[in-house]
């Protein structure tokens, strides 16, 4: 699979997809001024080269997970890609980013309630091999999901 560089159309494209993922491709080739199949196209080469996934946002506590958290876990250098194999595989956890500072990765989970949450610490993350430590936020409010998250195609581009 080789990437094609993006141009301006694919940009555009972008953008709406980015403020509503299932904006129709008829209204977008409309502003556009292109074909829906050439929308359409661009839009399964963009899918299949990985520059975007189109997916559903939850807001998980109306769907009853009344205990998301951010845990910052510490692990043994060398097994880092390994841990990091095994906790994206849990259910329970929905975004998994390795950083810089203080922890090697950061994972966000979406448990049903604290002792959900406890279980999941004790029983799965501290499990992993090579994990040393973690620290846990949890979630009391949430004032903006990733609805429209940067970076936004338009203000990073010439595009209007």
């Amino acid at each position: 699979m080789s990437k094609t560089a993006l141009d301006q159309i694919d940009l555009r494209i972008l953008d709406f997809l980015q403020r509503d993922g299932r904006k129709p491709y008829t209204e977008i080739a409309h502003a556009l001024g292109v074909s829906e199949g050439t929308v359409r196209n661009r839009v399964a080469r963009l899918i299949e080269e990985r520059v975007i996934h189109i997916v559903g946002l939850l807001n998980p506590k109306p769907l009853g997970f009344e205990a998301p958290a951010i845990i910052g876990i510490s692990v043994q250098p060398p097994l880092l890609e390994s841990i990091a194999s095994t906790i994206a595989a849990f259910e329970e956890v929905s975004y998994l980013r390795m950083v810089s500072g203080e922890f090697d990765l950061f994972v966000e989970v979406l448990c049903r309630d604290r002792d959900h949450l406890a279980s999941f610490l004790n029983q799965r993350i501290m499990q992993v091999p090579g994990v040393v430590r973690t620290q846990t936020f949890i979630t009391l409010r949430t004032y903006k999901m990733a609805y429209g998250t940067l970076p936004i195609i338009a203000e990073l581009t010439d595009i209007d």
